[in-house]
């Protein structure tokens, strides 16, 4: 028996400016730090250049690039363990993120 993928790939999904900032909007599951929720999501939603914006958007709102998962992970230290995330890393580093 062979599984089917839950969701299709989206192609050609537009992300406006209004698109990206609608993830800076929404409530973490019980345990988690918020900034981190909507960081790792748009980071999981995302391409690089999107990303780039959501954290230009993050940022002046005023929420914490360094902000932990539960384990006590910052978004960058869990990504830099992915080589295909290196873009997503060094927009991090470049805007502040430790």
């Amino acid at each position: 028996m062979s599984l089917k993928k839950d969701k299709q790939k989206v192609l050609g999904e537009v992300f406006d400016d209004e698109r990206i900032a609608g993830f800076l909007v929404g409530e973490p599951p019980e345990g988690f730090n918020r900034d981190f929720y909507l960081l790792e999501r748009a980071y999981r939603g995302m391409k690089a250049e999107n990303f780039e914006t959501f954290v230009r958007l993050f940022k002046e709102q005023g929420l914490d690039l360094n902000s932990q998962s539960p384990e006590g992970q910052t978004l960058l230290a869990r990504i830099s363990e992915h080589q295909q995330s290196a873009e997503y890393a060094n927009i991090l580093k470049a805007s502040g993120a430790e």
